[in-house]
């Protein structure tokens, strides 16, 4: 998980488990003999080259966020460099195809299926007999035992973070040799296929010292085109170099450098030659597509006003950051700067921009747990309110990908369980989120107790009260929201002006500026004192509503936000939101929190009202996605375990859907459980899907086979550098 920038991998609540106004579940696709499933909206664009046509030997560096706290992808603070090590230098039974859906891999597996399911379920590995560990010793079944017994969750003393389908096997012996694996299960188990992917091997697995600390900083034995040579900590790189003992076709690559780099500093590093491979922002992807074009006039790819990303913004600056002893003349400093800024653009012709989108959507979570979204009606009148089309529309056009949005918690376009089911919501209808608003009993022109004004006297009401005065103690605004440190809580007029900003690239930037000026006149002339709107009535089609209340409280919802490098994006798709709500008479409040603290204080510990996030598409949702969208339960002491769910927004028939999808073995019946549970996750309306998120890669043009590589799993034997003279595959920049 993660704001913009991923993340992990990461019931019956009675009849009527929507209150009034209830939506009725629309007849799901998979009926019919079209499969609503569909194709991505976007393929990978790896610069594919045939294997012929690649030099042996080169190094990639390739940029990370951070080098892995640990190499063990079952533990808590594995991440996504952890991913990339072990897809790199570990057996998995199965990978991503482009549609993101699960293929055998044929380098470990000559077959894998189901051969019993009576009276249990029984799966049949046939393993590849050129399969060995890097010591020589065959993968086999002690293997395939030794993962089990670690994350099966029977030992406390392995320290899993996760334990998922391993605990429903009864037991794995050897078939009838030595390269037949046969695992029986207890209970039936739908997603099979995400077991022992990547798979360690018993030196890892066979002891809880071994599992807890063995493989943190260090993988002795490994199964893949490389292995890892090197964990420098302190040098920010993990080096992986050509495993000798391989069997399939030969890395191309000597080594794979996984450097540590910020992702605001990744240009700059581009520039100075210390990377050739790195996702990067949409403003570093303007840069280097304008380089490319031999221009460095910005474009609406740089993201809202055109701003220098850090890599120039270093290299103009640099002169500035020197002591007066060390300054030139103006006119020395430009020319300095600007000579700077040339051989950064220079060096940036060299690459380009691959861009695909990513396997993880972004979305707008809302807090159920208490406040004003506690009420499933006013959860649903936000929802109502936003133009999802109109959001993606903003992300993505500027970056030549598709707009569409994103109909399923669940599934992404393309994925076996994937169908937009959002109409068990509805779409944008202002009249509907005004009249949902209405019922739950938020009206305009209710009585306000205003914050104190400038003059720090308090304001009085619509009504002409004079509210009463509060002391410092007291300065939590009236919906219960405290500001938090080293956030800026804005009052209502700067929060009104600050959401009518116009942003370069938005189209509708102009009517939406009218739509705030209405509304701004609307709240000067104020209302009818005592003029309520009867429960259910909705306002005229096409009005700005004012603000609403209740019981004397305004509805103002904390809205949260990553303030880091890479987060302007998400900065920009609130201010569109906050501007929707407005829309709809609902106030929000934007705390910018640093990014180290967002998750961790805020999202999982629930202390905001709406917040911006993503999650990660699986190819197996009824294991993965579980306990993101599981009912929270009552613990022991007294908490309420929310697993994932960080919305605290479930329900009981959920929590049954998924637990039988995950118990069928008839995909087809699976898909339709899966389906039929994102249906009533949508009616519950505890998190909003928008967009799927863009991939956006700066690869060296000479490097073929790597770059935005989408739903798909990196083939890294194939990754290399073009022989002089030769070039990609036909087509091949798109991957389609």
């Amino acid at each position: 998980m993660s704001h913009d920038g991923v993340g992990p991998r990461a019931v019956m609540r009675s009849a009527a488990f929507l209150t009034a106004g209830a939506l009725a579940v629309p007849l799901l696709a998979g009926c019919g003999s079209e499969d609503p499933a569909g194709k991505p909206l976007a393929g990978p664009d790896i610069a594919q080259a045939a294997r012929a046509d690649i030099a042996d030997g080169g190094t990639l560096r390739w940029a990370v966020d951070a080098v892995p706290e640990t190499l063990n992808t079952f533990q808590a603070d594995a991440d996504a460099g952890t991913t990339r090590v072990a897809q790199a230098v570990l057996p998995a039974m199965f990978r991503l195809d482009r549609n993101g859906r699960p293929e055998r891999d044929p380098d470990y597996l000559e077959s894998a299926k189901v051969v019993d399911t009576e009276p249990k379920q029984v799966v049949l590995y046939k393993l590849n007999q050129q399969a060995v560990w890097s010591d020589g010793r065959e993968i086999g079944a002690a293997d395939f035992a030794a993962q089990w017994r670690a994350l099966s969750g029977k030992d406390t003393a392995y320290w899993t973070a996760r334990n998922a389908g391993y605990e429903r096997i009864e037991k794995i012996e050897r078939g009838a040799n030595d390269l037949e694996v046969k695992v029986t299960f207890g209970r039936p188990y739908a997603d099979w296929q995400s077991l022992f992917s990547p798979l360690y091997p018993k030196d890892v697995m066979g002891s809880p010292d071994t599992f807890n600390d063995g493989a943190r900083r260090k993988l002795k034995v490994t199964a893949g085109p490389f292995t890892v040579k090197k964990v420098d900590g302190r040098g920010d790189e993990v080096t992986l170099t050509r495993n000798p003992r391989w069997w399939g076709n030969p890395a191309k690559l000597s080594e794979i450098v996984l450097r540590a780099v910020p992702r605001d500093q990744r240009t700059a590093a581009l520039a100075a030659g210390a990377i050739d491979l790195a996702e990067i922002d949409p403003e570093a992807a303007g840069r280097i597509t304008l380089a490319a074009r031999g221009r460095s006039t910005p474009t609406p790819l740089q993201g809202a006003g055109g701003r220098k990303s850090t890599g120039e913004a270093t290299g103009a600056a640099a002169d500035e950051k020197a002591g007066p002893e060390k300054k030139g003349r103006p006119e020395q400093q430009e020319r300095g700067a600007s000579a700077k800024i040339e051989r950064q653009r220079q060096a940036l012709q060299g690459f380009e921009v691959r861009k695909s989108l990513e396997p993880a959507y972004t979305q707008l979570a809302l807090n159920g747990a208490d406040g004003p979204l506690a009420d499933e009606r006013v959860r649903r009148a936000v929802a109502r309110a936003l133009d999802r089309g109109a959001l993606a529309k903003a992300v993505l056009k500027p970056l030549g990908l598709p707009t569409v949005p994103v109909g399923s918690h669940l599934a992404l376009s393309g994925q076996a369980a994937y169908a937009d089911n959002s109409d068990a919501l509805g779409g944008q209808d202002t009249a509907q989120a005004q009249a949902l608003l209405a019922d739950a009993g938020w009206v305009p022109g209710g009585p306000v107790k205003e914050k104190k004004g400038k003059d720090g006297e308090n304001a009085a009401g619509p009504e002409g009260e004079k509210p009463e005065k509060t002391d410092k103690a007291d300065k939590t605004d009236k919906a219960g929201k405290t500001e938090d440190s080293g956030s800026k809580n804005r009052d209502d007029k700067g929060h009104r002006e600050a959401g009518r900003e116009q942003h370069s690239g938005e189209e509708d930037s102009t009517h939406l500026a009218q739509d705030g000026k209405q509304y701004a006149n609307q709240l000067h002339q104020g209302g009818v004192p005592g003029a309520y709107a009867p429960k259910g009535t909705a306002a005229p089609a096409g009005a700005v509503a004012g603000p609403l209340a209740k019981d004397g409280k305004p509805l103002t919802l904390r809205f949260v936000l990553p303030s880091g490098p890479g987060s302007q994006t998400l900065q920009t798709v609130a201010e569109r939101i906050t501007r929707m709500l407005e829309k709809v008479g609902i106030r929000t409040e934007i705390s910018k929190v640093a990014d180290e603290s967002y998750f961790k204080d805020h999202i999982a510990s629930g202390q905001y009202d709406l917040a911006l996030y993503s999650w990660p598409a699986s190819a197996f949702p009824a294991t993965d996605a579980r306990p993101i969208f599981a009912k929270p339960v009552p613990a022991a002491d007294g908490s309420l375990n929310v697993e994932q769910n960080y919305t605290r927004v479930g329900t009981d028939q959920v929590n049954q859907l998924f637990d039988q999808a995950a118990g069928t073995l008839d995909q087809d019946e699976n898909h339709s459980l899966i389906r039929k549970a994102d249906s009533r996750i949508w009616a519950a309306a505890g998190s909003i899907p928008l967009y799927q998120r863009p991939q956006l890669t700066a690869a060296r043009k000479t490097l073929v086979n790597a770059g935005a590589f989408g739903f798909q799993t990196p083939v890294y034997e194939d990754m290399g550098y073009l022989r002089k003279g030769a070039k990609p595959a036909a087509g091949a920049s798109s991957g389609r």
